[in-house]
């Protein structure tokens, strides 16, 4: 199995918090766009699957994390993985999308003030 570099940790991340909110999100977003119809209900099918969606969530943030912070980088100079804004811009791109997955994954339980 290939290594999980940081940018493959976030997509994974992006795709697992979108699988743990497609129950709850994934109905309001359709009505919203218009469309709606008895088979929205259907979208609670998901609901079992939101722990392990949630874990799966957090774990590959987690590694992200680790191979911005904690893996030792390897570089020859010159290339753009020794540049330090790379660094700084890589570590700012994962707290934003840090932020909006916390984000996603609390709607379930952030919604219910708003309606």
């Amino acid at each position: 199995m290939p290594a999980l570099n940081a940018k493959g940790s976030l997509v994974a991340g992006v795709v697992a918090a979108i699988g743990a909110s497609v129950c709850c999100v994934g109905p309001l977003v359709l009505l919203m766009l218009g469309i709606g119809g008895a088979w929205i209900g259907n979208l609670t099918a998901f609901e079992p699957y939101r722990p392990l969606f949630i874990g799966l969530t957090l774990l590959f943030l987690g590694l992200g994390f680790r191979k911005l912070y904690r893996a030792p980088q390897a570089c020859a100079s010159g290339t753009t993985c020794a540049d330090p804004q790379t660094a700084r811009r890589q570590r700012m791109i994962f707290w934003l999308v840090t932020v909006l997955l916390l984000g996603l994954l609390a709607v379930p339980w952030l919604a219910p003030l708003f309606y």
